[in-house]
């Protein structure tokens, strides 16, 4: 059931995932704000800016799986690799959400908020029009505010670790608490 590939970790299909929900944990990672706006079912919030291995542990105990749960598998494959050998049967949900809809499988849904990824789209391409205009306009000099940041986004591409996704994460917006954040996290 479980694929492994050599140094990733494993991931499972999301109907599988299904077939088994009660006797696995769902260990979401995303932000508190992108948990509240939507969700697999019995999912646990768990921030991947917050992973407690402890905390992880504790909640796996009894379960036959611990799958972990991101947008679309980058930050859960993260939370695996820092779990890796302290949480037993530990796998990551191929395509993470955006794959479990897909599927057609049943969502819990709350206030629709910008996805992390969304933002940093939004933030870097801001960056970088900021960097040109300000270039022409004021001085050179900000030509590299624009260099740096596509810098950046190789660096996030290539090793799949996105620095401004880790700042956006703490910010307000995506930390605040909802309803769905304080009954389901694991703080």
């Amino acid at each position: 059931m479980l694929e492994q590939e050599s140094g990733t970790p494993k991931t499972i299909p999301c109907h599988a995932v299904a077939e088994s929900l009660k006797e696995a944990l769902l260990l979401d990672v995303r932000t508190p704000a992108e948990f509240s706006s939507v969700h697999i079912p019995g999912a646990v919030l768990h921030p991947l800016s917050k992973l407690n291995v402890e905390k992880v542990k504790e909640l796996s105990r009894g379960k036959q799986l611990c799958v972990v749960v991101c947008r679309s598998g980058g930050r859960a494959r993260q939370a695996a690799q820092r779990l890796a050998g302290q949480v037993p049967n530990l796998a990551v949900l191929d395509g993470g959400v955006s794959a479990w809809e897909a599927a057609g499988l049943q969502l819990e849904r709350g206030q629709g908020v910008i996805s992390l990824e969304r933002q940093v789209r939004i933030a870097a391409g801001a960056l970088v029009l900021a960097g040109v205009v300000m270039g022409y306009l004021v001085s050179p000099v900000w030509f590299g505010l624009s260099g740096f940041i596509g810098a950046g986004l190789i660096f996030a591409g290539v090793t799949d670790t996105c620095g401004m996704a880790m700042v956006l994460a703490r910010m307000p917006w995506n930390t605040g608490s909802g309803s769905a954040s304080t009954t389901c996290s694991i703080e």
